[in-house]
């Protein structure tokens, strides 16, 4: 009976942390931040959607991941800032972010990320920058997401236990 309840509970908390955990809708804002990792480099597509769309001046992407990708092309007339993260993950990201939010006076930051990535990447950001944050991401790769969500348990732990400041 136990052994249940935990297994639903184990259920219900996987879903809504990592399937289908809490995300904002686009809003106008000083900077549409992608973050790296993806091959395809669907999130860098579409935070410069999101910028053509005018909801910011400025995209700023992420080249991190195991594979180096170049920065997508772009209109000269659209602002791209790409960056590669140090450490190369997420945390680096929300450093790196943090300080030019802090240089360029940002208050309000898109961030595109995969929807497992989500809650973590929140958590990350909201401990880097004071910057309003909207979370938009795109969604995960069906046939990666039993893949994404172990990693993203065991990366959330990473954050909540190991690495507890930005």
């Amino acid at each position: 009976m136990v052994g249940g309840a935990l297994i639903v509970l184990f259920g219900a908390t996987t879903a809504r942390l990592f399937v289908w955990s809490p995300i904002d809708a686009p809003a106008r804002v000083d900077a549409v931040v992608a973050l790296g990792g993806d091959p395809g480099q669907r999130r860098a597509h579409y935070a410069l959607e999101l910028v053509r769309s005018g909801l910011a001046p400025v995209a700023v992407i992420s080249l991190g991941g195991k594979r180096a990708v170049p920065c997508p092309t772009h209109p000269r007339s659209e602002r791209v800032i790409c960056f590669r993260a140090h450490p190369l993950d997420t945390r680096g990201e929300a450093q790196y972010v943090a300080r030019l939010a802090r240089q360029r006076h940002w208050n309000q930051l898109l961030v595109v990320s995969e929807r497992s990535q989500t809650t973590r990447a929140r958590l990350l950001f909201t401990r880097c920058t004071s910057a309003h944050l909207h979370m938009v991401p795109v969604s995960d790769p069906a046939s990666h997401i039993v893949y994404d969500v172990v990693y993203e348990w065991g990366a959330l732990a990473k954050a909540l236990v190991l690495h507890r400041s930005c």
